[in-house]
């Protein structure tokens, strides 16, 4: 695969008019290539094996909350980065699941092209089908490269996003809870 992308990017440089034989753009096309392999990796990850087992037995019935998991991530409409910080929530109903696991399901859908509302509610989904959790909360906070460096050219906006289900979107006390844990950094 990182040949047949290689030859791709050799033909975008191309076609922008570069030399490709030129000393800072001899190994472009390949590193470019092994790049793009990298940032789109969680096409070819799973749940279960991000999981991998790492759930366990736990009485634990209150909210966990796991803040500034950072993300990077490409909108799969201008392939361009966006960049923030994932929060999350949940209340266990019977288990609970390993803390490197949430940045893993958290890289696993960023590292794909995708859109910011659509990672939010997937981590959030994920979550629930790991852990049966009683209830999960996640709010995303990005930048998002295409709206600041083209187009509107805005440097200073960024983006809020959240999913709520089960008790974090039924009770309004829970909810607060959980809001109130990630706003007081």
């Amino acid at each position: 695969m990182t040949e047949q992308l290689s030859e791709y990017y050799k033909a975008i440089l191309e076609s922008l008019g570069e030399d490709i034989h030129r000393d800072g753009l001899r190994d472009t096309p390949k590193r470019a290539a092994k790049a793009m392999q990298f940032l789109t990796r969680g096409y070819e990850q799973s749940l279960e094996d991000i999981v991998n087992n790492a759930v366990f037995e736990s009485n634990i019935s209150e909210m966990v909350v796991i803040r500034d998991i950072e993300l990077y991530s490409m909108c799969e409409h201008h392939m361009l980065p966006f960049i923030g910080k994932c929060h999350i929530g949940y209340i266990p109903d019977g288990k609970v699941l390993g803390l490197s696991k949430f940045a893993r399901i958290v890289d696993m859908f960023a590292r794909r092209l995708q859109i910011q509302e659509n990672m939010t509610k997937q981590i959030a989904d994920a979550i629930v089908e790991a852990t049966g959790a009683k209830g999960v909360g996640v709010v995303i906070e990005a930048q998002h490269m295409c709206m600041m460096m083209r187009g509107v050219e805005k440097q200073n906006s960024s983006m809020t996003s959240s999913v709520m289900l089960g008790l974090m979107r039924e009770n309004q006390p829970t909810r607060e809870e959980f809001l109130q844990f990630i706003r007081n950094k």
